[in-house]
C-alpha cells in the first residue's frame, strides 16, 4: 500500500526539501584553524555564539613553541575544543611540509619560517577536508598586521588565491578590514557582530576575552621555533648534510647544543637532566651515546661516523660543560644494542674551544 499523501510528485518534493535542508546545514558549518592561542580561541567563541557548527583542525610539528604553564599547544587546542563542544582533528605537518621548508616559494621570515607557504599548506589541507566534514567556509583567528610576514594585506591576498579558498576564509577578529566573505554575503554569518582589530598589540583581544568570559589562554601569541636563529642554523646544516633526514632528526634539532665535527659527524649535548633523558629516549640501535661516569654533565648523542680522533674531542667536550672540578674525568661510550667501554681523561677543555664547531648558539 502506498504511503498516504505521497504520490511521485510528493516524493520528489520531499526529497528536494531534505536536500535543501542538507545544503542549509552545510552552509552553516565551518572548519576553524585552532592553534590553542588567544586569537583562534576568540574566533571559535564568536562563531559558536552565531550558531555556526564548527570542526576544529589543529596542525602540529616538532617546531611548535606554544607552551603554557600546564601543557603544550596541542593540549591547549584540545581543551578549547572541549570547552566549546567542538570536535577536533589533529594534523601532523609531515615530510611534505618539510620539503616546503627546504625551498619556500615565497621565502622566509627571520629564520627558516616559510610563513606564507605554511598558511597555504594548512589551508589546502583543510580545503581537502571540507566536503567530508560538510563545511562551506573556513574560520581563522588571523588579525590584519599582527604577524609581519603572513598577515599583511598582500600576503593575505596571495594566501587566499593560492589556497583555492578565496572568499571562503572568514577572519572574525579583522573582518571589517576585508570585503565581505561568501558566508557574510549569504547571511550565514552576521557581519555586524564581527570586528575590526588590527596591528601587533593584543590589548583588544585581551579585553574581548574578558568580555566573553575567557580566562585561561596561556599561549596568547603562539610561537614557531622556525623563527629561532639557532633552529634555523641547525635546519640548514641538516638539509646540507643529511638528505635522508627523518622525523626523529627534526625532533632532535629542538634539543640540546649541536656541534658538527666534520661533514659526516654531528654531536648533540643535553643542556639539562631533562634534555639528557630526551636524547636517550630518542636513540635507535646502532647510535653511539657518551655519558659521564664519575661527574655531573651532559649526555652526548653522536650521529654519523665517529673515529678515535673525534671520540677524543667528544671526551673533552663533555667535561667542558660540567660544573664539577676533578683531576680525572671518566666517560662511557655505548653503542646502542652493542658494546660499551669507558675511558678516562685529565683534561677539561674550555667551552670556547668548541665554539667553531657549534651549529647555532643553543
Amino acid at each position: 500500500m502506498p504511503a498516504v499523501g505521497y504520490g511521485h510528485e510528493g516524493i520528489a518534493k520531499a526529497g528536494l526539501s531534505m536536500g535543501q535542508k542538507a545544503d542549509e546545514k552545510m552552509k552553516r558549518a565551518a572548519v576553524v584553524l585552532l592553534s590553542g592561542g588567544l586569537d583562534s580561541t576568540l574566533a571559535v567563541k564568536m562563531m559558536v555564539e552565531q550558531g555556526i557548527k564548527l570542526t576544529a583542525v589543529h596542525f602540529t610539528s616538532p617546531f611548535c613553541n606554544c607552551s603554557s604553564r600546564k601543557a603544550g599547544c596541542q593540549h591547549q587546542a584540545r581543551r578549547v575544543a572541549a570547552e566549546f563542544g567542538v570536535p577536533i582533528r589533529v594534523v601532523v605537518k609531515g615530510m611534505d611540509y618539510m620539503r616546503i621548508v627546504e625551498k619556500a616559494p615565497h621565502g622566509y621570515g627571520r629564520g627558516m619560517n616559510p610563513c606564507i607557504d605554511c598558511r597555504i599548506y594548512m589551508l589546502r589541507k583543510v580545503s581537502g577536508m571540507m566536503t567530508e566534514i560538510g563545511a562551506s567556509f573556513v574560520v581563522t583567528g588571523e588579525v590584519l598586521g599582527q604577524r609581519p610576514m603572513s598577515q599583511h594585506r598582500q600576503a593575505i591576498e596571495i594566501i587566499e588565491k593560492e589556497s583555492g579558498l578565496a572568499g571562503r576564509i572568514l577572519r572574525p577578529l579583522s573582518a571589517h578590514h576585508f570585503p565581505p566573505t561568501l558566508p557574510e554575503e549569504e547571511g550565514i554569518v552576521d557581519r555586524g557582530r564581527l570586528l575590526a582589530i588590527s596591528g601587533r598589540s593584543r590589548k583588544d583581544q585581551i579585553a574581548l576575552a574578558e568580555d566573553l568570559g575567557i580566562r585561561d589562554y596561556p599561549c596568547p601569541a603562539g610561537g614557531c621555533l622556525l623563527t629561532d636563529p639557532d633552529i634555523a642554523g641547525r635546519l640548514r646544516d641538516l638539509f646540507a648534510h643529511v638528505p635522508g633526514y627523518t622525523h626523529r632528526d627534526l625532533v632532535i634539532l629542538t634539543i640540546g647544543r649541536h656541534f658538527r665535527l666534520n661533514p659526516r659527524l654531528r654531536v648533540i649535548l643535553g643542556r639539562s637532566q631533562e634534555e639528557n633523558e630526551k636524547l636517550l629516549a630518542l636513540v635507535a640501535p646502532g647510535d653511539v651515546v657518551f655519558t659521564p661516569e664519575n661527574f655531573r654533565g651532559p649526555t652526548a648523542l653522536v650521529l654519523g661516523e665517529s673515529e678515535p680522533a673525534t671520540e677524543g674531542i667528544i671526551g673533552e667536550m663533555i667535561p667542558a660543560y660540567s660544573q664539577d672540578e676533578l683531576d680525572v674525568w671518566v666517560v662511557r661510550k655505548e653503542v646502542i644494542g652493542g658494546e660499551s667501554l669507558t675511558f678516562a681523561g685529565k683534561k677539561k677543555a674550555a667551552r670556547d674551544a668548541f665554539a667553531p664547531l657549534r651549529i647555532g648558539r643553543g
